[in-house]
């Protein structure tokens, strides 16, 4: 037996999302049955909704910043209990065997993984995502969130926290490491606070100095602007760790002469157009150019613990179901700061 609830979808890769409703599976054994009180935007909600990153299959339901309380749980399951408050993020479900799950690392899961939306769930429907009344997950999925962090500000945490979590974690990112982050935008201004909390010295690459002040208020050392040529004559070879939240193409070769020796920069935002960069300036300073997904379940119920501990939250403006489309629009034209986060009471 499924259960109908409201939700907000496109029909379309064109038209905008409408009120719809959706089924959600009967529980199994593992799963557990979600109340979601608040949705995250993802400009990665965007992308897939219109058919920019790949065809998708319509209607289509997005939103993998999801978190909410346990309404019921399934006859097995251990790790929660009704009432708990929980979060879901970008995945739902992995093979669970190979060694990259054993790990906790079900986001480079070697079979592939169920993505929260746009996959293929386990009784083969198409997954439908968090802008909606209520959702079923596997335990193994659904993160725990600490009574430390208000609800209406965790959504974006399950996606740009663990984002930037992930790849200063696994770079080492610390007291005495100098952390630079191109963007300043949904993703970079959570790994600026992240960073910071670190022990890391922080330098934000952005544009313009439209943010500074912002950039600064979160925890930056230093702002710079790249379109000022003098940021890349002044600071070559000078960052251990480069993250790059942006997703449109820039010059690599002038970002990699900003590392230091065994420097790495790597891309979290996922331009279209293929990477060029001249192979003697990795060569000459041991310096890396690497990609980083979202985060496993281990490394995103640590940034939870982490951001509850060091008090670290996203900005967000709290938005109704009604405003979405609006929203949308907003964050292609970069006009929020920084990131929508949709009251599910709204969806009816």
């Amino acid at each position: 037996m499924t259960t109908t609830v409201n939700a907000y979808g496109a029909i379309s890769a064109t038209d905008p999302l409408e009120p719809m409703t959706i089924e959600r599976r009967d529980l199994r054994p593992h799963d557990v049955l979600i109340d979601i009180d608040y949705a995250g935007i993802c400009h990665s909600d965007i992308h897939t909704l219109r058919g920019e990153w790949g065809e998708i299959a319509y209607p289509q339901v997005v939103g993998h910043e999801i978190v909410g309380h346990v309404a019921a749980v399934g006859s097995e399951v251990t790790k929660h209990k009704v009432g708990d408050r929980v979060g879901v993020g970008c995945e739902s479900g992995s093979c669970g065997q190979c060694e990259q799950c054993a790990k906790g690392e079900e986001v480079y899961c070697l079979k592939g993984n169920i993505q929260t939306y746009a996959g293929v769930d386990v009784d083969g429907t198409i997954t439908q995502g968090g802008y909606s009344q209520a959702t079923v997950i596997d335990e193994r999925f659904v993160l725990s969130v600490p009574e430390a962090l208000p609800l209406e500000k965790v959504a974006p945490l399950l996606c740009a926290g663990v984002t930037l979590y992930a790849p200063l974690k696994h770079w080492n990112a610390g007291p005495g490491t100098k952390v630079a982050i191109i963007g300043m935008g949904g993703l970079g201004h959570v790994g600026v606070k992240l960073a910071h909390a670190l022990g890391a010295e922080v330098t934000v690459l952005s544009r313009t100095l439209a943010k500074k002040d912002d950039g600064l208020a979160f925890g930056a050392d230093h702002y710079f602007a790249t379109e000022d040529p003098a940021t890349f004559a002044d600071h070559q070879a000078e960052y251990d760790l480069i993250l790059s939240t942006v997703s449109a193409g820039i010059d690599y070769d002038a970002y990699v002469d900003l590392l230091a020796v065994d420097g790495t920069l790597v891309l979290l935002g996922a331009p279209t157009d293929a990477l060029s960069v001249t192979p003697m300036k990795l060569i000459s300073h041991r310096r890396s150019i690497a990609g980083s997904a979202n985060g496993g379940i281990v490394d995103t119920q640590e940034m939870l613990d982490f951001c509850a501990q060091h008090d670290v939250l996203p900005e967000t403006e709290l938005i109704a179901a009604d405003d979405i489309n609006a929203a949308y629009k907003r964050v292609v034209d970069s006009d929020v700061r920084y990131r929508f986060v949709i009251d599910a009471m709204t969806f009816g």
